[in-house]
């Protein structure tokens, strides 16, 4: 095992997988702030130590069983955030494959607590990648080692990629194309909630186990999703025009022209909006003592503002957003 760090302290000890994408950069200074000493699981540790020298960089794939019982070595809990749908065709074998290993290890290592992210389970079949994220919490909470997850369904920040499609379809289109499943409801959730979320769970008495929804506080349709954050960026409702037989994959490949989305998880994600997400219910919050969630226009906003650090949109689409004078958006705290 190849580790570098710069880091020392006592403490619980958290492996944090996936610490690289959207939910791992969000939640992991606040794991800090918790007082977990946060060891970082990646595939190239001397690369990713020459970025950020003051992690605990830990290097290994949850494929790799040997790999994942040396990263494990003296840890109390683990944050499970391994998704592979941009791996391409059969990602869904490989990542319940690579859960179940990642249960029997922890186990074997001694490890108190997995919690994972998941998502929101819909009422017909699916997509795939729904599919994927159901059975994967299945896998590892059948494994002896106890274990939660939490099943969320979009989630708003920057960063996330069901946000960068309703951002980019908001800001780039004032006549808007309204496919069927634009009128499926969901109920997103701030960044900021799902991370008072996670950080909290690891505080729950160890005999509780199992899943737990953690829904935002409203239950909106796609086309108010885009509508209401049109609004938010200055732009105004746009004008709609229904076509109801627009097939999803299809409607991905529109999506794909208009945004910054990967045409095949722009896919799944459109597949799995053909239907409600909603959660059973909305109990876990104050379980956890966290009641007032963020309202959906307070997290977009929170989101549109924190692209005036990124890099604006370039190339044609770019030309069409300043061309509309879009607006980041107001953080209001």
């Amino acid at each position: 095992m190849t580790r570098v760090t710069t880091s020392s302290g006592g403490g619980r000890t958290l492996l944090l997988t996936g610490a690289t994408g959207f939910v791992g950069s969000a939640v992991r200074p606040a794991l800090e702030r918790a007082g977990w000493r946060v060891r970082v699981l990646t595939r190239d540790a001397a690369r990713a130590a020459a970025h950020a020298p003051t992690l605990d960089w830990v290097q290994g794939d949850v494929g790799d069983r040997e790999a994942m019982a040396r990263a494990l070595e003296g840890v109390d809990a683990t944050l499970y955030l391994v998704h592979g749908i941009r791996e391409g065709a059969g990602y869904h074998g490989r990542e319940v494959a690579a859960a179940a290993d990642f249960a029997a290890v922890a186990a074997e290592s001694g490890v108190d607590r997995i919690v994972y992210l998941g998502g929101v389970a819909p009422v017909g079949p699916g997509s795939e990648h729904l599919r994927s994220r159901i059975e994967v919490g299945e896998t590892l909470r059948a494994g002896s080692v106890s274990t939660i997850e939490l099943r969320a369904s979009m989630i708003v920040g920057h960063g996330s990629l069901s946000w960068l499609i309703v951002r980019d379809l908001a800001a780039r289109l004032p006549v808007m194309v309204l496919p069927r499943w634009l009128r499926s409801r969901t109920q997103p959730v701030a960044i900021d909630d799902v991370v008072v979320a996670v950080v909290r769970t690891f505080d729950l008495p160890i005999e509780v186990n199992g899943w737990f929804d953690i829904p935002g506080p409203e239950t909106l349709s796609g086309k108010e999703i885009l509508d209401r954050t049109a609004v938010l960026m200055g732009l105004g409702v746009p004008r709609s025009i229904d076509v109801p037989f627009l097939s999803p994959r299809l409607s991905s490949l529109w999506i794909r022209l208009v945004t910054r989305a990967d045409w095949s998880v722009a896919r799944e994600i459109v597949i799995g909006l053909t239907e409600d997400l909603l959660a059973r219910d909305d109990d876990f919050w104050a379980r956890i003592d966290h009641p007032q969630r963020m309202s959906f226009d307070r997290a977009a906003r929170r989101a549109l503002a924190a692209e005036r650090g990124a890099r604006p949109a370039r190339g044609p689409w770019g030309l069409v957003e300043r061309a509309r004078g879009v607006a980041p958006g107001d953080d209001d705290g």
